[in-house]
């Protein structure tokens, strides 16, 4: 619940990303994208693309999305470890014969 109640504070507290007119986002022209191609390839273009991804999960109303999904999938997780059964208590074998062993 804290968690969650904290996604939902993060959220009505967030303010709406502000995007500059003039410059937009980058990553959006066709231009930048052929640069960063030419000048590092396809897999440089990935790169630029997975950073601004993961860069967005952390700032406002995503960081919202993101601390709701973390804290459930952390209860999903700690609901079926707890809902294992639990293992035996080692103890004395049934067979009380004693082992061949060195006298």
């Amino acid at each position: 619940m804290v968690g969650l109640g904290g996604a939902l504070a993060i959220y009505l507290a967030a303010q709406p990303e502000a995007v500059d007119p003039w410059l937009g986002d980058p990553l959006d022209t066709k231009k930048y994208v052929r640069e960063m191609t030419v000048i590092g390839g396809k897999a440089n273009l990935v790169a630029a693309e997975f950073m601004d991804w993961s860069w967005g999960l952390w700032h406002g109303r995503s960081l919202a999305r993101t601390v709701a999904v973390l804290t459930g999938a952390a209860t999903v997780v700690f609901r079926f470890i707890a809902s294992l059964p639990p293992s035996p208590a080692p103890g004395p074998s049934e067979d009380n014969t004693p082992t061949a062993g060195p006298v």
